[in-house]
């Protein structure tokens, strides 16, 4: 039911002015979506108090709750004929519910409640379904699905994914926002990020990173009550850049069951690494850094290895933003083991020097759909020189695509002989102290993987021909003498 929904929301959305993008349709389904998901926390948090003999105090004031203005009913069920509609509907949520909305971000206790939450969100939108008549069609849609069980959330949150994804598969955005889902729970299970870790997501899109690690941790171990609250406010953060992704990557969180996403809209990069102190700091760093971007000059005064490049600079934020001991899975381009700028030397040199890189798993072209950027992945932890890099490269029988995408099976020998750093057709280990101590070159070629076989030259193949052929003519004379 839920998939059916969002296509008829994308079809109503498709007729509306003010909605000219598969990017559109995604934020303007995520505003009212997530309206929908408050009522029904609200609801839930409301009955869990009266079971447990307390009063719950609603967060949204009572004309502003969902079942007021957007789905008053009638004692049959029925959405009530005289509910908002038109331009009644369009000047309400932009004349007063918004603003409304808004007004949450300063009125918040703190910045790790879902009132601030509330604000943040809706400081960053803005209504763009012009038709009110749309808009009513969209809120009767979406009052339809549930967020009342763990399996409707479950599924709901994976559906969500699947909108992300499409959207970036529509194009332009690809790699931007989406990251595949099997990859980054490899990368997840490498990192293995434990209970009470401070996880960080600076490039954080639409919070696939910290979904995942949250997910891995929630099933790590039976939760107590304080494991609960340290996973709810004391374990995840990240920064974003881009209004929409911000909102994505909110939403994505909160479908996934954490109700106050430490997420920031921010420039990351517009941090001087100088200014970061030991409290700034973190445990594990999970991360797909936008690549081929480029910084203005101003930006990269931020940083010590000045670089227009927008994954280098990210790349030194990571390595500057880790604690002593920390882990981290960052996904770069595969240029970045082997060009020859100042600025890519720095940083291969900084990298080995200060972190233990003893990971690099290098990537299928495609892995990404619609960037035809092939990319590695570095696994390091920050405090001791890397003596030893271990490399596995990814090889598949078959081209990776829209309707042929990386799953969690391709990745599965991977994850085995990386406990071990063990040798294989696809692994092999160098030493730092071999590697060219000049450029810190790091582009090894895998020294096990078997040649195929040369294809021969038209002249042996005929030879070769002609020599079956005089063989076959002696083995018929042979027959002939004994008949």
């Amino acid at each position: 039911m839920f998939e059916q929904t969002f296509k008829n929301i994308d079809d109503i959305l498709h007729k509306d002015a003010g909605c000219g993008s598969e990017l559109d349709y995604v934020e303007q389904t995520s505003w009212v979506l997530f309206l929908k998901y408050l009522d029904d926390l609200e609801r839930d948090k409301a009955t869990a108090a009266e079971l447990s003999g307390k009063t719950y105090n609603p967060i949204i004031a009572p004309e502003f709750q969902w079942t007021v203005w957007a789905t008053p009913k009638l004692a049959t069920g029925v959405i009530d004929h005289n509910a908002l509609t038109g331009d009644d509907l369009a000047d309400f949520v932009n004349i007063q519910l918004f603003p409304y909305l808004k007004k949450f971000k300063t009125s918040a206790d703190s910045a790790d409640t879902i009132e601030y939450k509330i604000g943040e969100i809706f400081s960053e939108l803005k209504n763009r379904i012009q038709s009110g008549y749309n808009l009513r069609e969209v809120i009767n849609r979406i009052d339809e699905l549930r967020f009342r069980t763990h399996a409707e959330k479950h599924e709901m949150s994976h559906l969500y994914e699947d909108k992300i994804k499409n959207m970036g598969n529509a194009g332009r955005n690809g790699g931007e926002y989406y990251t595949p889902r099997p990859l980054i729970k490899t990368i997840v299970k490498v990192v293995a990020p434990e209970l009470g870790n401070k996880i960080y997501d600076g490039a954080v899109g639409s919070a696939g990173f910290l979904c995942e690690a949250f997910e891995y941790l929630k099933h790590s171990k039976t939760l107590t009550t304080t494991d609960v609250v340290t996973l709810q406010k004391k374990t995840f953060y990240g920064k974003e850049k881009k209004s929409l992704a911000y909102i994505i990557g909110t939403m994505n969180m909160i479908l996934h069951g954490v109700e106050a996403p430490n997420i920031v809209h921010t420039n990351t990069l517009a941090e001087n690494l100088a200014d970061i102190q030991e409290k700034d700091r973190y445990d594990v760093v999970l991360a797909n850094p936008p690549f081929g971007g480029k910084e203005r000059a101003e930006v990269q005064q931020n940083f010590p290895i000045k670089t227009g490049e927008t994954a280098s600079l990210f790349l030194q934020h990571f390595i500057k933003i880790l604690k002593a001991g920390g882990k981290a899975g960052v996904v770069i381009k595969n240029t970045f083991l082997s060009n020859t700028d100042n600025a890519s030397v720095s940083l291969r040199k900084l990298l080995l020097e200060n972190c233990n890189l003893h990971t690099v798993l290098d990537l299928p072209g495609g892995t990404f759909t619609g960037a035809g950027v092939k990319t590695v992945v570095l696994f390091f932890e920050k405090g001791s020189a890397t003596q030893n890099v271990w490399f596995y490269q990814l090889n598949l029988d078959r081209n990776l695509g829209k309707t042929n995408a990386l799953n969690e099976k391709d990745l599965a020998e991977f994850i085995e002989l990386q406990k071990t750093k063990a040798e294989s057709e696809n692994s092999w280990s160098i030493a730092v102290k071999d590697i060219d101590q000049t450029t810190f070159d790091l582009s090894a070629k895998n020294p096990n993987k078997k040649e195929e076989a040369a294809l021969r030259q038209p002249q042996d193949i005929l030879a070769a021909m002609a020599e079956l052929d005089k063989q076959s003519a002696e083995i018929l004379a042979t027959i002939k003498t004994l008949v």
